[in-house]
């Protein structure tokens, strides 16, 4: 996929960038790229949470909360399309 559009980056590719995973900037692009197609602007700022907050994941994934369960299987879909968009 093509890198994201310059000056504009989105909430996952920055705190993708900014983890201390040493992540790879166009990987990081490329995953906000799926993000873009298939996440809200809300689902994005929760999902750019988990890098920095990893117990937030666990929180929102065990939650009974219906809002976090749609957001689970939300954010389950992008994850498998982004591994499977932006593997090398």
């Amino acid at each position: 996929m093509a890198a994201a559009t310059a000056g504009r980056a989105g909430p996952i590719d920055q705190a993708c960038v900014r983890s201390d995973r040493a992540a790879d900037p166009q990987l990081c692009a490329c995953i906000q790229q799926v993000a873009d197609m298939t996440l809200t602007g809300p689902d994005q700022k929760m999902a750019a949470r988990f890098f920095s907050d990893p117990a937030k994941a666990q929180e929102v994934r065990q939650s009974s909360r219906s809002t976090y369960r749609a957001f689970w299987q939300r954010y389950v879909a992008f994850g498998s399309t982004a591994e499977s968009v932006c593997a090398k």
